[in-house]
């Protein structure tokens, strides 16, 4: 993702487009919708969203708000501090005093200036480092959510829609916590400025030099007036340059997206590696590229605005100038005070100037930030449905969990069809369960079910006796241990993938990865299980075959032994051999646990004692293989049969 943009950091003040997806729904607006928001916050809304906008970057961002502020004074300290040293050695040489006197004035300016210089320059170099790693904090923060939100908002696309929105306007453009941190930086010079100008300009006006003409309050009206009417152009520059900004941006938002697929996920990521090559699809995506990155006049008239509304403001400040310059000559002039006096007055108007734009920048960017701080913040607080119980989980049984499904019915959200009808199924304790059927019989629906991913729209599941919702959840997801088909592992050395944490015991390690098949490979590893897996952070990292990767998921699940054990399409990616293996010791991987096994593969099933068909969301046949392939017209035998067939006509083409 683009980082940070080039253009100016100016957004819009008074409206925001986009889909807003949970916004929508408190609204009662279809996610597909678009909306046009104009809204205007009060200002007490918009200092609660920045105190808050503050202590988030003092969570996720840690130092940064210290080098913010360090950095904010020495830029506003340091020409001030130049200006007035600088006037007061020219005033004693122009007043002929003692040369040494003068020398020294002059030794201690270059000294402090270079102090400070200093001081700026490694504050500025630690400012830099803390404002880079902030887009990696940034991303935390959305991490964090994404691991507090329910499962079935995960999966739910239009609040995946809004999350993307989110980052896309953070990352792209830094909208929001981005615009803070630099406003904010701004806005805190600009105020120190201010202040420190006001107390070198304030003998300007009380020095008294004799002459009507220079000591006239009209030039202190004059100033004022243009000083005032250049912070007013200011200001609507800024307005209109961030209502341009935001039509703008939106196009642009839409290209970064496109830049991110075809110029660089398409054709770096080693998944699709493959597929780019044998079909040349690097040449359309090329085509893309130089389609969407083609400047038409909008662009054109885009920066040509922007410009003029800058050149405005820059008008208005040469205008503060000259007034400033003309005031303090006839001042000088007329021996109010010395020569030297005109670098400090004029420099600290100038930075008068300067300080008062900042801070007008700094609350026009305000109602900007905190509108899209809001959005982020709305998404961040969206609350989490699920209820969880207050009830321990105590296993009766020494055996396992006993386990039952009663009449539940689901939908996934948004979804018209039942993934799952009127289930009635009853685990047996310590006994091994194989569940089967074509793909979208409802399968793996019920495994999501059983661990709480999602919760029955009908029904009820419980665990001995008791609905599994009145359960403490963290409890309730330590009776499983799961591997699910779309399994993941990490960059993590092998150990650590085994025990899914950074401490690793490793007799119990090496246990579960001789169970699971991956002792062979375990043994010649130099590293055993301090091997790291995959290159992206270690230079002798191993990359393993999808078929390794699945034994280590199942060695994973069976660290955890927990006493239910769920495999959903564990030997998937397994070669024959393997697959038979992972058969062949079935018993000694469950281990007597509460097993539910997934397959497509029904030769697998003649090693569970039970078995569970699946069809179009309901259970249609139960019983062991024998009793099932005796069924005629039973969805078993069909299956089976298939099956049966493919690998005889395969092995007679042999």
């Amino acid at each position: 993702m683009k980082q940070k943009n080039e253009l100016p950091r100016r957004r819009a003040t008074e409206y925001r487009r986009g889909n807003i997806g949970i916004r929508r729904k408190q609204r009662g607006i279809k996610p597909g919708d678009e909306v046009l928001v104009n809204e205007k916050l009060p200002p007490s809304e918009r200092l609660k969203i920045t105190l808050r906008a503050y202590g988030t970057i003092r969570k996720y961002c840690p130092g940064l708000m210290q080098s913010i502020l360090r950095q904010a004074l020495l830029s506003a300290l340091q020409p001030l501090a130049a200006i007035w040293f600088s006037a007061q050695v020219l005033n004693e040489i122009a007043l002929g005093t003692d040369m040494r006197k003068a020398l020294i004035s002059a030794g201690l300016a270059v000294a402090l200036n270079f102090g400070l210089s200093a001081a700026k320059g490694r504050a500025d170099i630690l400012h830099g480092e803390r404002e880079a790693q902030m887009w990696s904090y940034f991303g935390k923060i959305f991490a964090d959510k994404q691991l507090a939100m329910d499962f079935a908002d995960i999966e739910d696309t239009a609040v995946q829609k809004r999350k993307m929105q989110e980052k896309e306007n953070l990352f792209f453009f830094g909208n929001g916590l981005g615009q803070f941190v630099w406003t904010i930086k701004s806005t805190i010079e600009g105020a120190v400025s201010v202040a420190l100008s006001l107390f070198l300009v304030i003998s300007l006006f009380t020095a008294q030099s004799g002459s009507k003409l220079a000591d006239s309050p009209w030039w202190i009206a004059a100033i004022a007036a243009v000083l005032l009417l250049g912070i007013a152009v200011n200001a609507r520059a800024f307005r209109k340059n961030n209502g341009m900004f935001l039509a703008w941006s939106e196009k642009f938002t839409w290209f970064n997206r496109i830049f991110a697929f075809f110029g660089f996920s398409l054709c770096q990521e080693n998944e699709r590696a493959k597929d780019v090559r044998l079909y040349r699809q690097d040449i359309p995506a090329d085509a893309q590229l130089q389609k969407h990155m083609a400047r038409d006049k909008s662009d054109r008239l885009y920066y040509f605005k922007t410009a003029a509304n800058e050149a405005a403001a820059a008008l208005f400040a040469g205008l503060n100038r000259v007034a400033c310059y003309l005031f303090v000559v006839l001042k000088v002039y007329y021996g109010a005070f010395g020569v030297g006096s005109i670098v400090q007055y004029v420099g600290a108007l100038g930075r008068l100037a300067n300080g008062l734009q900042q801070l007008v920048f700094g609350l026009t960017d305000n109602a900007v930030y905190t509108q899209h701080l809001k959005s982020l913040f709305e998404f961040l607080d969206f609350p989490n449905k699920k209820a969880s119980g207050e009830l321990p989980v105590a296993l009766l049984d020494e055996k396992g969990p006993k386990i039952e499904f009663h009449n539940v019915s689901f939908r996934y959200p948004g979804t018209e069809t039942y993934a799952l009808r009127n289930l009635n199924l009853k685990l047996a304790v310590g006994k091994r369960l194989a569940v089967v059927g074509v793909n979208g019989s409802g399968k793996t629906t019920m495994i999501k079910l059983l661990c709480r991913l999602y919760d029955p729209d009908e029904g009820s599941i419980t665990l001995n006796g008791v609905d599994i919702r009145e359960y403490r959840y963290e409890e309730y997801l330590r009776v499983f241990s799961v591997v699910f088909q779309d399994f993941k592992l990490f960059s993590f050395p092998l150990g650590q993938n085994v025990a899914a944490s950074v401490a690793v015991d490793e007799q119990q390690a090496r246990e579960a990865l001789h169970k699971s098949g991956f002792g062979e490979r375990l043994a010649a590893l130099p590293k055993g299980l301090t091997t790291p897996l995959y290159r992206d952070f270690e230079e002798d990292g191993v990359e393993i075959s999808g078929g390794e990767a699945q034994k280590i998921a199942i060695a994973r699940a069976l660290y955890k032994d927990a006493p239910c054990l769920v495999l959903d399409e564990p030997t998937a990616a397994l070669d024959p051999l393997a697959e038979l293996a992972v058969y062949e010791k079935f018993n000694e991987i469950s281990g007597g646990k509460t097993a539910i096994y997934i397959s497509h593969r029904l030769a697998s099933c003649r090693f569970c004692d039970d078995i569970a068909v699946f069809h179009n969301g309901t259970l249609i046949q139960r019983g062991n293989h024998d009793t099932l392939l005796a069924q005629n017209g039973g969805k078993y035998q069909e299956l089976w049969n298939a099956q049966a067939q493919y690998y005889t006509e395969n092995t007679k083409g042999e």
